[in-house]
């Protein structure tokens, strides 16, 4: 199977995040994309909402794409919120698949990414979606150091930029400000239910 990961931390999940992952499934024809959320992301401030709330907020998300799946592989305990440590985890839990790694540009330019060149020998691609204001000569600078037949694993995306961004979201909330329609019906309604990011 041509499986997509989608990793982050999804706090929350929003309308942005599904674009994304339905346009590169399409795109990039897989049979199904993984949301993958990271329990502790190395690169950024611990997420706001726990763990188990990211995780049904994705879980509401996703219910209505049967193309779209919840994998909890980078939520255990001994997980390190590394890509190239949650790949190996990936191919134990679905041997003989084909795994896509989907990022936005904007992670790879702003985060320093340990051992891509090893993240991408595990992988059949790796694609990267339009994020924020990234330009193309800072996603060349972010690839510079990796040999042809890496480079030939990586896929840019032309998609519509997204303007949907978790911090847009938690400081929307945090205003006591809505953000219906930013985020999907069902993970709108847990957020007021759970008084989350207020």
């Amino acid at each position: 199977m041509k499986l997509g990961i989608f990793g982050g931390s999804f706090d929350p999940v929003h309308n942005g995040h599904l674009f994304v992952a339905d346009a590169v499934r399409e795109a990039c024809g897989l049979e199904r994309v993984l949301f993958v959320p990271t329990r502790s992301g190395r690169h950024r401030a611990a997420p706001s909402a726990d763990a188990a709330a990211r995780a049904d907020m994705i879980r509401l998300a996703i219910a209505a794409n049967a193309a779209f799946a919840f994998d909890d592989s980078d939520l255990a305990d001994d997980a390190t919120g590394y890509t190239v440590d949650l790949l190996p985890r990936l191919a134990a839990r679905y041997p003989g698949d084909e795994l896509t790694f989907i990022v936005g540009g904007d992670s790879l330019v702003h985060s320093r990414w340990n051992r891509l060149d090893a993240i991408l020998d595990r992988l059949a691609a790796f694609v990267i979606a339009p994020r924020g204001d990234v330009t193309e000569t800072e996603l060349e600078g972010a690839l510079a150091e990796l040999g042809a037949e890496r480079r030939a694993k990586i896929r840019f995306l032309d998609l519509p930029l997204v303007a949907e961004s978790a911090t847009l979201i938690r400081a929307r909330l945090a205003e006591g400000r809505s953000v219906r329609y930013l985020v999907p019906e069902p993970v709108f309604r847990y957020i007021n239910e759970s008084t989350l990011y207020r």
